[in-house]
Parts: C-alpha cells; sequence; structure tokens
C-alpha cells in the first residue's frame, strides 16, 4: 500500500469537539486540507461559524455549536449531526478547559465544570454516537475515536490545576476502558496526550513556569500545527489499523523523560 493510502482521510467524515480554536481546529484543519467532511462545534457560535467558513474554502466544514458539558446540549447537537450524516469515521473528543487555584481555595464549581467537560462529555458524547460509528466500521477497517488527554493526566503538573489533571488522567483511562468494550463493535480508541501547544489556554501560564518546561523539554521546542495533525491523522488513517487502547503523548519528551 501506498503512503498515500496508508495515511488518507480522505472521503471520511469526523466530528472535531473544541474544533474552532486549539489543538481541536489544528486538528480539525488538517482533516480538511487532507479531504476529510469535518464537522466541529464549541460553545462560541460566532467563532465556530466563522471557521467553518473559512475552512470551507480549502475542503468540506460544516459548524454545529453546542456547550458539550451539558446532556442536553449533547442530545441536541447528536440530532443535527444525524439529520446530516449516516456514519461518523472519526469521533476527536477534544473539547476542554482548565481551572486554577490554590488547594486551600480551590472551589467546588473549579472541580464540577472541569469534570463535566473534559471527563463526562467524552464518555456521553461517544455512547450518544455510538451508533453512527457502528455504521462507519467494519472488521478491516474500524471507525475512530481520538480523545485529548494531556500530559497533566502522565505527570505531576507543577501548576495547581486538580480538576483539570483529575479529569485528564480519567480520560486516558477512559480510552482504555473504552478500546477494551468497543472493538467488538469494529471501534478503535486511542488518546493523545499534548504537551505545550501554543494556545489560548497555555496562554496563561506564568511565564517562569513557562519557560521551565521549554528548559525541560529535550526537543527544545513547543508543538506546531503540525505535530497535532499529523499524529491525529495517523490515528485516523489505516496507518493505525491495528492500534486501540493506546496513549501517544505529544510533548517533545517533557513530561515522558523525566
Amino acid at each position: 500500500m501506498k503512503i498515500e493510502q496508508l495515511f488518507s482521510v480522505a472521503g471520511k467524515v469526523a466530528i472535531v469537539t473544541g474544533g474552532s480554536r486549539g489543538i481541536g481546529e489544528m486538528i480539525a484543519r488538517g482533516y480538511v486540507e487532507n479531504g476529510a467532511r469535518v464537522y466541529i462545534t464549541s460553545r462560541n457560535a460566532a467563532v465556530c461559524d466563522s471557521l467553518a467558513a473559512q475552512l470551507s474554502q480549502i475542503g468540506e466544514c460544516h459548524s454545529i455549536p453546542a456547550d458539550l458539558s451539558q446532556l442536553e446540549e449533547i442530545e441536541r447537537f447528536a440530532c443535527e449531526f444525524e439529520a446530516r450524516e449516516a456514519r461518523l469515521d472519526i469521533l476527536v473528543n477534544n473539547a476542554g478547559a482548565s481551572w486554577g487555584a490554590p488547594f486551600d481555595s480551590f472551589p467546588e464549581s473549579g472541580w464540577d465544570k472541569i469534570m463535566d467537560l473534559n471527563a463526562k462529555s467524552i464518555f456521553f458524547l461517544t455512547q450518544r454516537l455510538v451508533k453512527r460509528l457502528e455504521a462507519a466500521g467494519s472488521a478491516e477497517s474500524f471507525a475512530r475515536v481520538i480523545n485529548i488527554g494531556s500530559i497533566d493526566g502522565l505527570h505531576v503538573s507543577p501548576l495547581e490545576t486538580y480538576s483539570y489533571a483529575a479529569s485528564k488522567a480519567a480520560v486516558l483511562h477512559m480510552t482504555r476502558m473504552m478500546a477494551k468494550f468497543l472493538a467488538a463493535r469494529h471501534i478503535a480508541v486511542n488518546a493523545i496526550a499534548p504537551g505545550y501547544f501554543p494556545s489560548k489556554m497555555t496562554a496563561v501560564i506564568p511565564d517562569e513556569q513557562a519557560q521551565q518546561s521549554l528548559s525541560a523539554t529535550p526537543m527544545r521546542s513547543r508543538g506546531t500545527p503540525e505535530d497535532a495533525a499529523g499524529v491525529a491523522i495517523y490515528l485516523a488513517s489505516r496507518a493505525s489499523g491495528f492500534v486501540t487502547g493506546s496513549v501517544i503523548a505529544v510533548d517533545g519528551g517533557y513530561a515522558t523523560t523525566a
């Protein structure tokens, strides 16, 4: 098989949650540029619609804004998607948020909000769309679920982001659980654990800590859009046809070599 076929996502139907900015945008753009029909969603309808219009200039991209931390919004989003598509080849569960506060003053709202979006929504959105994933999968070509975790689910962060770290650790283990039980339904489930990529979320990290993390990264660099898109294309293509239950850290070695 030629490399163009091995890594092709052309003609596939994909959803990228939190796809209007950051790593979600990087992945969505990579899929669109390589021939997938992509649906993006985020809570900010204007930003989501704007990016979909922009990406539609180079391929096929559709916007369905939704707040996936709410079960009723998951239902609405799924119904709108199902009205347009009979199958779902790729589901990228990327929507997420963070919250930082000292241990003694960390609020319940900062726990529930982050866990609901980062962990709970992944399970219930995948559950809700599983029939469309089954429609796309076969013994020869599994449908793909790609959960976006974080290196903060692999190591102890220097930041006091308790619910974020807990949610991302949950995502990584939930990925293994889902992989075990969905394989019989021809659905492969893997996770990406990104390190430091330039984004709205990492922009709030204090300069001193950001510099320390860069100095501790063996590759001495930050992630790029190509790095995010590349691993997401791999996990969505024939190249990863015998891979499920895996977590791929994309962090320049920061959390995985210490």
